[in-house]
């Protein structure tokens, strides 16, 4: 059909782009992915420490006695061990300061730049691990939790920025989801060092478990302080000449000067509107920000958080003892690194759409399978010892349908949906959605789990089949698209093609449709 209907195509000036992945490149992005080991650690730390008696009987003496009291019951009280408020308030407190810290990271990146974002975090993170592991008080534990909180809302708001901007388009989505892989190592760290403190003093362990964090926030901070900012975040502020040659840097070559246009074009467009949320309320950025609040949503709703902050008192719940749960959910961990490695080489190679198809539906299954075996083992009487392997089976397949779909994937797809003028705005609409939505999680699901019992699992496994089917049919492939053409993939979408284009050119098109359609059917 002649052009009616033409929509210009990805890649007006991206065919002109040089450059692939160069040692420096590489490096700037294993230094800002530590943002993720640290991110991952106090994810993974918490539940563990969470376990250990000595800082139950400290902190949370109610959860002891309920422990005691299931243990003595003829009823079935296993699934109501851990149901303390206070104890779900430490857990989900980081997440509350982290949704709203997002939101004021924004601004400063916008402002300063993400490198200047990543150093405010790496020093949070310092500051807020030597409070958790001095803490005498119930209090003195929380607020340290909630300085951890507003570190990790700055690192996710500018790490995943940082990493998509400084990758060549053919990359970004490796390069990007080494945020996602440091966040599975900082889980795998932080059970180890779970396993080998719970083997010392009822103080020391846990104190220790906590304190360790400090380390890689301290090498991440220094870190932060010697990596350069990334060439859009410098020509957004107005060091054209500086952002020029971070790229050539980045990209290992003089010609740049169609990457740095289109960066530029960008940033035009960008200063008109000047960061508000009003750019949201446009046509044109309507899809951005519904898939910047979904995918946060649901990637928490998958379970997976239920999992990583509660791992521990699940296998307890089903009858294991508390050094086997902890080398239990190490097993775990190491699944996930490796479904993460997976995500890496096939994120570029198959595209965004068809790991999220996947990792969907073996989530679902993996839920399913768990749901009816703890039904009919863990009801009334101990389970055997089968069951429990098996539980930890499907368990171990969920984790890894998430952890080369939805986990890397929800952190890499809201940064490359955007141009400049929405990316730090719709990154912290991300940053907060997913912590706010963590927070929910995390002060539920020990109460969610006493009142379901196994249940709880089927609830989750309807959310995963809502979101697949969103995705499937909503959400448009981004693989290989240069980042400041991004829009383009919208106006071809079938579903917001509709959406995004202005009215007068929907009549256009309409209008150029029927006058092709006239000249088909005309002798």
């Amino acid at each position: 059909m002649a052009g009616g209907l033409a929509i210009a195509t990805v890649g007006t000036r991206s065919a002109e782009y040089h450059g692939e992945l160069s040692w420096r490149v590489f490096l700037v992005c294993i230094v800002a992915s530590s943002g993720g080991l640290l991110f991952g650690y106090d994810l993974g730390i918490a539940g563990g420490v969470a376990s250990m008696h000595g800082f139950l009987e400290r902190f949370f003496p109610e959860v002891i006695l309920q422990k005691q009291e299931a243990l003595q019951s003829t009823a079935n009280k296993d699934y109501c061990q851990f149901d303390s408020q206070t104890l779900q308030l430490w857990q989900s407190s980081m997440f509350l300061a982290g949704a709203f810290a997002g939101l004021l990271a924004s601004w400063i990146s916008n402002r300063f730049g993400r490198r200047f974002t990543m150093i405010c975090g790496g020093f949070a993170f310092v500051v807020g691990s030597v409070m958790q592991a001095a803490a005498n008080h119930i209090a003195l534990l929380v607020i340290g939790r909630v300085v951890l909180g507003v570190a990790i809302g700055f690192a996710t708001q500018a790490v995943p920025m940082y990493l998509s901007e400084m990758s060549p388009a053919t990359l970004r989505g490796s390069l990007n989801i080494c945020f996602q892989l440091a966040t599975a190592f900082g889980i795998l760290i932080a059970n180890c060092i779970n396993y080998g403190t719970n083997f010392l003093g009822p103080n020391l362990g846990w104190r220790l478990s906590l304190g360790l964090a400090s380390v890689p926030a301290f090498v991440f901070f220094v870190g932060s302080l010697l990596l350069p900012d990334t060439p859009n975040s410098l020509v957004q502020r107005g060091y054209e000449k500086e952002g020029r040659q971070i790229l050539e840097l980045m990209r290992g070559t003089k010609e740049v000067e169609a990457e740095l246009a289109d960066i530029k074009d960008a940033v035009m467009e960008s200063k008109k509107h000047k960061g508000s949320l009003r750019l949201f309320t446009q046509r044109r950025h309507i899809p951005q920000l519904l898939f910047s609040i979904l995918i946060p949503v649901f990637q928490q709703f998958t379970g997976i958080n239920a999992f990583i902050f509660y791992a521990p008192q699940i296998f307890i719940t089903l009858g294991m003892a508390q050094t086997a749960s902890l080398l239990g959910i190490l097993i775990v961990t190491a699944i996930n690194i490796g479904a993460t490695l997976v995500a890496i080489y096939l994120v570029d190679r198959v595209g965004r759409k068809k790991l999220f198809w996947a990792g969907g539906v073996q989530m679902i299954l993996a839920q399913i399978a768990a749901t009816i075996l703890m039904a009919v083992t863990f009801k009334h009487v101990s389970p055997p010892i089968y069951s429990i392997v098996l539980i930890e089976v499907f368990v171990c397949m969920f984790t890894a349908g998430f952890a080369y779909s939805w986990g890397p994937l929800g952190w890499l797809v809201p940064t490359e949906i955007h141009t400049i003028e929405t990316r730090s705005l719709g990154q912290s609409v991300t940053v907060f959605t997913n912590f706010l939505s963590s927070f929910c999680i995390a002060q539920s699901y020990l109460s969610m789990m006493c009142r379901l019992e196994y249940a709880t699992f089927i609830f989750f496994a309807g959310c995963v089949a809502v979101m697949t089917l969103t995705v499937a049919f909503l959400l448009p492939e981004t693989r290989g698209v240069p980042i400041e053409e991004v829009n383009l993939i919208w106006e071809e979408h079938p579903v917001w093609k509709r959406v995004v284009a202005p009215r007068d050119t929907l009549k256009r098109q309409t209008s150029a449709y029927a006058q092709d359609i006239h000249k088909e059917i005309t002798p």
